[in-house]
């Protein structure tokens, strides 16, 4: 496996290929190993993975001293060749419940103030509201990243999960890195008008949830009971119909995966490497099984064939239930 880069958007640093999203480390997909994940994403870094993508809400900061943690870690050179993406605003109570977002400039800089010191670091290399704050302006709250970078606290400039003229308005006020947003095989709503305005602007896109939160990873049963404390338990897409529909798609990928000698995961990996030189994949290995796993993508080529046989396994609009619940998708800009 040889690990090829990407550069984020025309602004932004050169990446890896691949990111590793570390937020099942910490929240949302059940009881993680801390040992295990500390020992993953050293494997990352030693595989050649330079991005690191996190969340100040992770956990409630978990998140971010583990990664603190695995950097302090590591040997100087894995350390010094890593770039940490940081997600803020999320605004959570005592019991891990979802209270709302908060993009104004005061708070941009507090939350910033703590994940510097959960992290360990002098700096954040791109820094990202986690969803838009229907009360802040975008342009008030990427001009308190943009501040944050002449301070030298922040290196880059994100987005997450904001639709095409949220993306043109936080252009007009700074240059954007990259717009974090799912995409995948059966997460395709980029396509329509998100993707092209970002490739319009010279903006990259890091793609979360390649694999659908597991769903199509070839490794979900179809009788998983999931733990209260899992995000995919209240998902649409994993219940009752829903899932065995989708799980029938992946089906039909996994005969085009085996033909190739490949996983379904890796398959599925290599589909989003291959929509763009600009589309950069988090994978969420929680281990250092999964991530060998995922890194094999990388080797993973499909020609046009493959690529014609895949969009017929799984056409676009094929996944039955939304990406999240329904009070969730109600703060997603981008489906607006």
């Amino acid at each position: 496996m040889t690990m090829r880069t990407r550069t984020l958007g025309t602004t932004g640093p050169q990446v890896s290929a691949l990111g590793l999203g570390c937020m099942g480390m910490s929240a949302l997909y059940g009881d993680a190993d801390r040992a295990e994940s500390v020992a993953t994403i050293h494997a990352a870094l030693e595989a050649g993975v330079t991005l690191l993508d996190t969340g100040d809400f992770y956990g409630m900061g978990h998140n971010e001293l583990l990664i603190g943690e695995a950097l302090r870690t590591a040997p100087a050179a894995r350390r010094e060749q890593a770039l940490v993406s940081v997600k803020f605003g999320a605004l959570r109570g005592p019991d891990g419940g979802w209270t709302g977002y908060d993009g104004r400039p005061a708070a941009v800089k507090n939350f910033a103030a703590y994940s510097l010191q959960r992290l360990g670091v002098d700096h954040i290399d791109v820094y990202r509201i986690a969803r838009l704050d229907p009360d802040v302006p975008i342009e008030e709250t990427v001009g308190a990243i943009a501040e944050l970078i002449e301070q030298g606290y922040v290196r880059h400039v994100g987005l997450s999960e904001v639709g095409a003229e949220t993306i043109r308005r936080a252009a007009a006020v700074a240059p954007i890195a990259d717009l974090q947003i799912e995409y995948s095989l059966i997460s395709r709503g980029i396509e329509e008008s998100i993707l092209p305005t970002t490739r319009e602007l010279g903006i990259s896109v890091t793609a979360y949830g390649v694999l659908s939160r597991g769903l199509i990873s070839g490794h979900f049963p179809r009788d998983r009971q999931l733990a209260a404390n899992d995000f995919r338990a209240y998902s649409p897409r994993f219940q009752g119909d829903n899932l065995q529909h989708n799980l029938n798609l992946v089906d039909a990928l996994r005969k085009i995966a085996e033909q190739k000698g490949v996983t379904v995961a890796q398959i599925a990996i290599a589909w989003v490497l291959s929509r763009g030189e600009d589309i950069v994949p988090l994978i969420g290995a929680r281990t250092r099984e999964r991530l060998d796993e995922s890194l094999g993508a990388l080797d993973v080529t499909l020609d046009e064939a493959d690529l014609t046989a895949i969009e017929q396994a799984v056409p676009a609009d094929a996944a039955a239930g939304d990406r999240y619940p329904t009070a969730a998708m109600a703060h997603l800009d981008s489906e607006r």
